[in-house]
């Protein structure tokens, strides 16, 4: 009798273990899909803003650009982002031509605000780039 019972018990928590799972639905599950959205959003803003930092490095210490490294770290990027991050890379290139416009005809901005007369390429991208 015993045997019955847990043998059973055990053909059911088999069955039960191995059911599909259902997709939760209803709010929480919009709420927890947004939040990871926005999650993988910040970190692939973050890492285009690491590029925009590595690539300055690049520069300023005289290595190759365009190397294989940075190509495929770009592409990568790309890769997961899609053609968001494009656009955000384009959007920031403007915003620094934007900015450089307005220096050179004297006027000022929040980032000339903030920086004063210690701007860098580096403190301008920490100030243009937040994602």
């Amino acid at each position: 009798m015993i045997e019955t019972l847990l043998l059973t018990l055990l053909i059911f928590l088999f069955l039960k273990g191995t059911k599909r799972r259902k997709k939760p639905r209803g709010l929480d599950a919009e709420l927890k899909q947004i939040i990871e959205s926005d999650n993988h959003s910040t970190g692939i803003a973050f890492e285009i803003k690491q590029f925009l930092l590595s690539v300055i490095d690049d520069d300023n210490n005289d290595r190759e650009k365009f190397s294989a490294v940075q190509l495929a770290r770009a592409q990568s990027i790309l890769d997961r982002a899609g053609p968001s991050a494009l656009y955000w890379m384009t959007d920031i290139a403007s915003q620094l031509a934007l900015i450089s416009a307005a220096q050179i005809n004297g006027i000022t901005t929040n980032v000339s605000d903030e920086l004063g007369e210690s701007a860098t390429a580096e403190k301008i991208v920490e100030i243009v780039v937040r994602p």
